[in-house]
């Protein structure tokens, strides 16, 4: 961004080298007007000078305008009216011709000159705007205020010309000496009570205003809508000037730019908060809900069993307390496995680091149908897994885990004699793996939501908290791959996830939105 200037050209002086120029223009609409005299009458000759007029003051300073008007009647005098070379006239009805052209010359230079310097103020308020334009479009690209501080002060730094630095309360509302955006500027130890006092007072002081005006820099406060957020120092340049009052003017609105960046910046953060604090509450009800009523039913059936083992052993049957001791060991299994998922889920969202070891995937999956040995009685698994299918870097505890969810998720909902299929192929570099059943399939609409915690597709008669597809997402994303779910055509549901052979490079948590280089 460009530096800012506001410079009236009236303002200034006039220079010598802007009289010779004026003089110059004179000089030439003269020679012009020796050289139609013979041709045209003398009062038309006036329009010559006019135009010379209009080019001085459009271009130089309205004192050289004027000096040009003047200068115009007397070489019209002396070189246009007879006797020539003369300031006597012979018909004294030109001091009226003289005292016209004087006027409109005059008229002439003050208008253009106005115009000039309106041309000047829009030129001038066009870069305001397109410097605060810039300024407020560079700060809206910063979401944090370590971020807002330092971009605020390059982008003044740029626009003013001036070294300027920040400084932000700490605790207690109080400004402490190390906390601002620019180290490396400095403000003497007795000015730091000017800098609180603008924080506390919300008003400007230092140089150049009513406020302490001793003070070797100009501090302006950056003022929210709630509240003070800290203080703008601007330095003087080499010369011991600050700004100018419309440049001063412009470093107040860049101040409070910059306080409403902040602002907007902790208001979003705070919103940032309450959002992962409502998540986490809303985390916290749905675990309780799920863990209150699933962990409540196969404790309920095992005490339920139990006691009526010990109350009533001798009176029941053989085929009785088999039932019931399988009753049992159902459910503890059932609580076993619901355990086990509440503390993967606790793992991974506490950010999950793998163990990866190269192994062949048929031990993976033999390992996840041995424990599944019960669950699987009466049906039949098949498994197609290629003969020369390399193996692959996986932690192998999780990787079991995912096959004994996605089995077991398979045996929950499909028909108890139903057959599941359990395939894997190479795909470049990444192991592609299939676990099919041939149950009801994926409800529409929910390929993607059954992945989430604690949703279910189908709860009809169905036990569950709804965690084993999300432990399987995280720990499939965790090793670097993905997974999906698909309805088969030709009926029942396709859960396919692909992992990459080689060891990758990152870790990725969904269930906490975390990665993290290893």
């Amino acid at each position: 961004m460009k530096s800012v200037e506001f410079v009236f050209k009236d303002a200034r002086p006039a220079t010598i080298k802007e009289y010779f120029v004026a003089t110059m223009v004179v000089a030439v609409c003269t020679v012009v007007a020796l050289l139609l005299r013979p041709h045209i009458n003398a009062t038309n000759l006036i329009m010559v000078y006019f135009l010379g007029v209009i080019l001085v003051a459009a271009r130089l300073h309205w004192r050289v305008a004027i000096f040009a008007s003047i200068l115009s009647v007397a070489a019209f005098d002396f070189f246009c009216v007879p006797p020539y070379l003369s300031f006597a006239v012979a018909d004294y009805e030109y001091l009226i011709t003289f005292s016209v052209m004087l006027i409109v010359t005059l008229a002439i230079s003050a208008m253009t000159a106005r115009i000039r310097t309106q041309a000047l103020q829009a030129a001038e308020r066009e870069a305001l705007t397109r410097a605060l334009y810039g300024f407020s479009q560079k700060l809206a690209e910063q979401t944090r205020v370590a971020e807002i501080l330092p971009a605020a002060t390059r982008l003044a730094e740029e626009t003013f010309a001036r070294r300027i630095t920040i400084f932000l309360p700490g605790e207690g509302g109080m400004i402490p000496s190390g906390v601002r955006a620019a180290d490396e500027l400095t403000v003497p130890e007795g000015e730091h009570g000017i800098v609180q006092w603008v924080l506390d007072h919300g008003e400007k002081a230092g140089k150049s205003t009513q406020t302490l005006p001793g003070a070797s820099a100009l501090y302006v406060p950056l003022k929210g809508a709630r509240k003070v957020f800290g203080v703008m120092a601007i330095i003087p340049d080499a010369f011991g000037t600050i700004l100018s009052a419309e440049l001063e003017n412009l470093l107040e609105v860049f101040a409070s730019q910059t306080a409403l960046a902040i602002e907007r910046a902790v208001v979003a953060s705070t919103a940032r908060d309450a959002e992962v604090r409502v998540e986490t509450e809303t985390l916290r009800t749905s675990l309780l809900s799920a863990v209150s009523h699933d962990l409540r039913t196969p404790l309920s059936s095992i005490t339920g069993a139990a006691a009526t083992l010990r109350s009533h052993w001798e009176r029941l049957d053989q085929n009785t307390r088999g039932e019931l001791l399988e009753s049992i060991t159902d459910e503890s299994d059932r609580l076993n496995r619901l355990l086990n998922n509440l503390l993967e889920v606790t793992r991974l969202e506490g950010g999950v680091r793998l163990h990866k070891e190269l192994c062949p995937l048929e031990e993976v999956v033999g390992a996840a149908l041995h424990r599944l040995q019960r669950q699987l009685s009466g049906r039949t698994v098949r498994i197609d897994l290629p003969a020369d299918l390399p193996p692959v870097a996986v932690d192998e505890v999780l990787m079991e885990q995912v096959f004994i969810n996605l089995i077991e998720n398979a045996v929950k909902y499909t028909p108890a004699a139903s057959e599941i299929e359990i395939a894997a192929a190479t795909e470049g570099e990444f192991l592609q793996v299939e676990v099919r059943d041939r149950g009801p399939g994926v409800p529409e609409g929910a390929e993607v939501r059954i992945f989430e915690k604690f949703f279910r597709g189908r709860t009809d008669n169905i036990r569950g908290a709804g965690l084993g597809l999300a432990i399987c997402q995280a720990i499939i994303e965790a090793h670097g791959g993905n997974i999906r779910a698909i309805n088969r055509s030709e009926g029942g549901a396709l859960f396919r996830f692909q992992i990459p052979f080689a060891d990758g490079q990152a870790e990725s948590n969904p269930l906490t939105g975390s990665r993290r280089e290893r």
